[in-house]
């Protein structure tokens, strides 16, 4: 299959740096390619605009901003996906906040029709909304893509890679929406929100905070995060703290319990019970994975 896979990543800054998003390679094989995409832009910088080349799907891992292509518009964050048509035009935007770093797969229309055809919502072999939200469904995919070039033999990443696609065809058929335009304001409330989350995952979160950062009541502010990020805030904080644990689990020999804690779950039963019903195993079988999943790095490079 000639797949390539290439540790190279790009260090967060400490500071943002302005201008267009950097890349560097991870992976690719005939008909894919995974990279790394930082974007270092911000409030006082102009929105850009560019092509999709490809089918795009593209995880955020880090920060929040505008995206709008003409399947709509919305606002992502850490846990979402974008998504692209090969062709279209797209533009993003960080009205209200600075700087993002993705994951982006980068797929040939010939592989994405064979994957979309065989699902039963497929419209045409293209995508019908932008983003997707960072449901439970897709937060195993999530971890394993960020952890994609790290041990995983050909075989694995290239499994890896066409689950992804086929569970994003999936995840985005059957979570469709009508295209919408997001009110500036409203945006602006929920990126921060979304920053304050992320900067206290490990605190103990409370809705009277969250809807007071918003400027809004309780009810209304619920309204908002569920409209703007397609989910709760609750399932937002829960979702993170997961992928966060899932993370530790696979890269550390951390104690479960310590994990659990240092993620901001009360208790262990809690946890335990949050992470089968989510990543579908219990902490330690998914822990015990990553033995199988190490395999000999094909053309690694390392910087």
């Amino acid at each position: 299959m000639g797949i390539r896979t290439l540790k190279q990543r790009i260090p967060t800054p400490d500071t943002p740096s302005r201008g267009p998003p950097r890349s560097a390679p991870i992976a690719h094989g005939e008909q894919w390619s995974l990279a790394e995409y930082v974007c270092g832009a911000g409030p006082h910088d102009r929105p850009f605009e560019e092509r999709h080349h490809k089918v795009s799907i593209a995880l955020v891992t880090h920060g929040t901003f505008r995206y709008r292509t003409s399947t709509g518009e919305g606002m992502l964050y850490p846990g979402a996906f974008l998504l692209g048509n090969p062709g279209a035009c797209y533009e993003c935007g960080h009205e209200h906040s600075s700087g993002d770093r993705c994951l982006a797969l980068a797929v040939s229309h010939d592989l994405f029709a064979e994957i979309a055809s065989a699902a039963p919502s497929a419209e045409r072999c293209r995508f019908r909304r932008p983003t997707l939200p960072a449901i439970a469904d897709l937060a195993s995919i999530s971890v394993s893509l960020q952890r994609a070039s790290e041990g995983k033999t050909p075989l694995a990443l290239e499994e890896l890679v066409l689950t992804t696609i086929e569970t994003i065809v999936r995840a985005a058929g059957t979570n469709h929406t009508p295209p919408r335009r997001v009110r500036s304001m409203t945006m602006g409330r929920m990126s921060t929100v979304v920053d304050y989350i992320d900067a206290h995952l490990r605190d103990e979160l409370n809705l009277g905070d969250l809807s007071a950062l918003a400027a809004q009541s309780k009810y209304h502010f619920l309204r908002s995060f569920k409209q703007e990020c397609g989910m709760t805030p609750h399932q937002y904080v829960l979702g993170r703290r997961l992928r966060a644990a899932a993370i530790a689990l696979r890269a550390t020999n951390t104690p479960v319990s310590r994990i659990a804690f240092d993620q901001g779950f009360g208790d262990l039963s809690t946890f335990n019970h949050a992470f089968r019903r989510v990543m579908g195993v219990a902490p330690t079988a998914y822990r015990g994975t990553r033995k199988g999943a190490r395999g000999t790095r094909l053309g690694v490079s390392n910087m």
